[in-house]
């Protein structure tokens, strides 16, 4: 009798419960929390529903809206051409579909996140990890966890701002740039609004992260929930960024394969 194919078993795996698929995407409304930039800069729009019709007089047998929303709104994909270091990079249309699936390792930083929002990881953490869990996928996602996903029902919150700036934890300058020219990683996922720390405008460069992994033609996942649900290594992430042409991200649904015992 031949033997199943890889696909055969992946679907059976799904039916049974035996891979579990784990939602990391937070719901997108007008209440999720968006980036706020100082007022001199163009600011992102939040997300924005308007009704088309709704089984009424504009359309008797249908419900559809249109919406409005900035690229960078809610759990998103940042691709290269975002940063000016990538400036010659792809859109988020361009990125190959291969590369929107890949295997993730998660390392938990909440205890820390929860004692000092300023928290960064630095690349002895991740080293230390790597002596626990082996090395990080090579093809895959660095998904950084923070505990930050409970606060995403709150803007003031989220963002956690005060007279200087915000507060959100997130990589070092040299961790960034490790991550971005010296791992084996394609990209940097966090529960955050943004890939950098929240006082990341200070740093040298200012917003580390999307100046190196932008710039090395690596990308970034924000703002994702339930990183707690997953194993330190195993789970594969499937990204689903609308395909904008020209754009330098977009709204994503992002989904993680989990096998369990």
């Amino acid at each position: 009798m031949p033997q199943p194919s890889l696909l055969a078993a992946l679907a059976a795996g799904l039916r049974s419960g035996a891979i579990e698929v784990v939602d990391l995407t937070s719901p997108l409304s007008s209440s999720t929390p968006v980036i706020q930039l100082p007022a001199e800069f163009g600011q992102t729009a939040g997300f924005e529903l308007e009704e088309i019709s709704r089984y009424d007089d504009r359309g008797p047998a249908w419900y559809w809206n249109n919406f409005r929303s900035g690229e960078h709104t809610g759990t998103h994909f940042d691709a290269p051409v975002h940063w000016v270091t990538g400036k010659d990079r792809a859109d988020v249309a361009s990125v190959p579909a291969r590369r929107l699936v890949a295997p993730a390792a998660v390392l938990d930083f909440s205890a820390a996140a929860a004692e000092d929002p300023d928290f960064l990881v630095e690349v002895d953490h991740i080293k230390a990890w790597e002596a626990d869990n082996g090395p990080l996928p090579d093809g895959g996602w660095l998904l950084l966890r923070t505990g930050w996903d409970a606060r995403s029902h709150s803007q003031e919150a989220f963002v956690n701002a005060d007279e200087n700036g915000a507060h959100t934890p997130g990589l070092s300058p040299e961790c960034a740039r490790w991550v971005a020219e010296e791992s084996p990683v394609i990209g940097l996922g966090v529960e955050t609004v943004g890939t950098d720390a929240g006082r990341a405008h200070s740093f040298d460069p200012a917003f580390p992260c999307h100046s190196y992994l932008m710039g090395s033609d690596k990308y970034g996942l924000t703002q994702l929930q339930n990183l707690a649900a997953l194993p330190p290594t195993g789970a594969v992430v499937i990204a689903g960024p609308l395909p904008i042409v020209t754009g330098s991200g977009a709204p994503a649904r992002v989904l993680a394969l989990v096998e369990r015992p």
